[in-house]
């Protein structure tokens, strides 16, 4: 197998820079690193909160900071909730990376942040060519759901984790949350996402299981170990994790690992770029017997957490179209859009989480 290469960051988009002398005093101070030099690149990746890497003397750091024009439209970039998070989650499930430092100071580089130790490992993108064997993949997405079915087993009253969650009410609050999301971004007509937001409030499951969830749990939040790619080194990207429906977690992992028969943008979007990764119904197999989850309601479940991927990409579409950030990548997004919700539509009509 050719080994995926480390995941490197490279040159800051334009209009996404840092202020690099008032980073770099302020790190000094607080990381006791003296008058250390500040060398600044950003993560290419992710359509959500900037990701940049931070090359402090000899210290590798990432820093973490919400999106130019976020607080527009959501308040779902908060940099202090997700420290807290790592901060209670690290030492119950060191999958995480190490939190170090937060600030609010909003007059150092235009918006709260914080910084965390570097992981250094593979990330498999969605769009990049992994030369793995069907066996290797076959092994790596075992250790993927094994892994979210660990997470899922953590007692959250004993740790305090509950904290971070209000579990009641939790999946009901979810649906007319995203409704509402999807609403105050949408720029577009679209009659299969009119179809399910009158669906979902009538179908909510009874919740019977409570977790601490990732919420957006994809092969491209995890780090792999790069002398062995099957093993999975660390977990990123907290920003939308809490206590609640352990079903709904494995949902969104569902809808972000395609199939043949999806929608083609969704496909040319998706996670399973690889041959080998089990499929959708064996996921939800392999993550009973991992986690001893009953896994019922799973087209409720399905269909949700694809509508919630439209929604996301809907948001940042919004941002996109408004000049909030000229970034490329984003113009196409709205076929994405519609993508997720044709699926999402799909499974509701048919009663299964499989298009075909």
């Amino acid at each position: 197998m050719e080994q995926p290469q480390i995941d490197e960051a490279r040159a800051i988009r334009k209009g996404e820079e840092l202020n690099t002398e008032k980073l770099q005093a302020f790190l000094n101070e607080e990381l006791n690193m003296g008058d250390a030099s500040l060398e600044i690149a950003q993560f290419p990746s992710g359509y959500s909160n900037l990701t940049y890497l931070l090359k402090l003397g000899d210290k590798e750091l990432v820093l973490r900071r919400p999106p130019f024009g976020a607080e527009k439209i959501s308040k779902g970039h908060d940099m202090g909730r997700e420290y807290k998070v790592l901060s209670r989650l690290n030492p119950v499930y060191p999958k995480t990376p190490k939190p170090l430092v937060y600030t609010e100071d909003s007059s150092i580089i235009g918006a709260p942040f914080y910084i965390m130790e570097r992981v250094k490992g593979t990330i498999l993108r969605a769009n990049q060519k992994v030369d793995m064997s069907r066996q290797e993949a076959r092994i790596l997405s075992e250790n993927f759901i094994h892994n979210l079915a660990r997470l899922h087993k953590i007692d959250v009253n004993e740790t305090g984790l509950i904290e971070l969650g209000k579990p009641e009410g939790y999946m009901r609050r979810q649906v007319e949350g995203w409704i509402e999301r999807y609403k105050k971004s949408q720029t577009d007509d679209i009659r299969d996402m009119d179809e399910v937001i009158q669906w979902f409030p009538d179908n909510i499951p009874e919740t019977k299981y409570t977790s601490f969830i990732h919420n957006d749990y994809k092969y491209d939040n995890i780090v792999l170990n790069p002398e062995d790619p099957t093993q999975i080194k660390a977990v990123l990207d907290w920003e939308m994790s809490t206590v609640g429906d352990p079903l709904s977690d494995l949902a969104t992992t569902l809808a972000y690992t395609t199939e043949s028969t999806d929608p083609e943008p969704l496909r040319m979007f998706g996670i399973r770029a690889f041959e080998g990764v089990m499929s959708r119904d064996e996921t939800v197999r392999r993550y009973e017997a991992a986690s001893g989850i009953k896994t019922e309601n799973m087209v409720f479940y399905f269909a949700f957490a694809t509508f919630k991927l439209g929604t996301i990409c809907q948001q940042i579409y919004y941002r996109y179209k408004e000049g909030f950030t000229k970034d490329p990548r984003f113009a196409p997004l709205i076929f994405l859009v519609k993508a997720t919700a044709k699926l999402s539509a799909s499974a509701v009509r048919n009663g299964r989480i499989r298009d075909i």
